[in-house]
């Protein structure tokens, strides 16, 4: 049961109410963003919740048990704090969201009615929206190890242990020699490395409009003439120009043999590939013909 602050039990029952919604969106990097409703700024929680934003929300549904709690947040790209190319790259993906009820003439009067994150976000030409999903949505992920033939950590992550930062041999930076389109282009710096090395890697962008967006890279191949194909999995948000650098981590297809011949960290491989698999399973003992006495089985 939430506990309403003090005056504010008196406020509402007063029947002249002073009230406003304010939202604060607090990015993974920690970056937090205020919005409200209310015609002008308010600041709270070493927060400034700005007005006129363009940002607004539907009503919050909720449900019983484990369902998970949504609602559409809306809003025109009219805020400095609302920047077009932050959202295309995906920086308040699962964004931390805090709904508050509060008093505009006494800020000290606020109330937490919801807290979840950030889900699908849909760009318009000059406008978005927002899922936001209540908390219990983590409830319904899976948790724990899969038993299965192939390594479930990502490669450099503190389970894989592998270091694949910047000046490590598995980070090499690059730049954009001939455009093909969002996704696929040709590339010098990479000369180096066979065909695959860096499929299933990431492509970090340096500069250019997609600066410090990445994309996971789909082909990288030598091609004919010498020249090095990269092709990403999507498009990026926006066009790429020749001359703009990335760094280009090695790409790695979670299979022990790889772990150990590619990345020697074996040690560390996080999958299962000795497990029988679904052959070992529907397999059956057949009669060998070739044995001597004509009743010895082979699998």
């Amino acid at each position: 049961m939430k506990q309403l602050p003090q005056g504010m039990q008196a406020h509402l029952d007063s029947g002249a109410t002073t009230l406003c919604w304010c939202w604060r969106l607090t990015r993974l990097d920690g970056t937090a963003y205020g919005f409200t409703d209310h015609d002008r700024n308010l600041t709270f929680d070493n927060t400034l919740f700005e007005a006129a934003s363009g940002f607004s929300a539907s009503e919050l549904s909720a449900g019983i048990g484990l369902s998970t709690d949504n609602l559409e947040a809306e809003g025109a790209l009219s805020s400095d704090k609302l920047n077009e190319n932050e959202l295309a790259q995906g920086r308040f993906d699962d964004a931390q969201v805090e709904i508050f009820r509060v008093n505009w003439a006494d800020p000290a009067q606020r109330l937490l009615m919801s807290s979840g994150s950030l889900g699908e976000v849909k760009r318009g030409e000059n406008s978005f929206s927002a899922e936001v999903r209540g908390l219990s949505h983590y409830l319904q992920q899976p948790k724990g190890r899969l038993v299965q033939y192939g390594c479930d950590a990502a490669l450099g992550d503190t389970r894989c242990t592998k270091n694949v930062g910047a000046g490590s041999s598995y980070r090499v930076s690059g730049t954009v020699s001939n455009v093909q389109s969002k996704h696929a282009f040709t590339v010098t710096g990479l000369e180096g490395f066979s065909s695959g090395w860096f499929a299933r890697g990431n492509l970090i962008w340096q500069t250019g409009a997609n600066a410090l967006g990445r994309m996971e890279i789909k082909q990288h191949r030598i091609l004919e003439n010498g020249d090095v194909f990269i092709e990403l999995w999507q498009d990026m948000a926006f066009a790429i120009t020749s001359g703009e650098t990335f760094d280009a981590v090695a790409g790695c297809d979670k299979q022990f043999s790889t772990c150990r011949d590619k990345f020697a960290n074996h040690i560390n491989f996080r999958g299962f590939p000795h497990v029988p698999g679904n052959d070992f399973i529907v397999s059956y003992p057949g009669r060998d013909d070739a044995s001597n006495d004509g009743q010895s089985f082979s699998q």
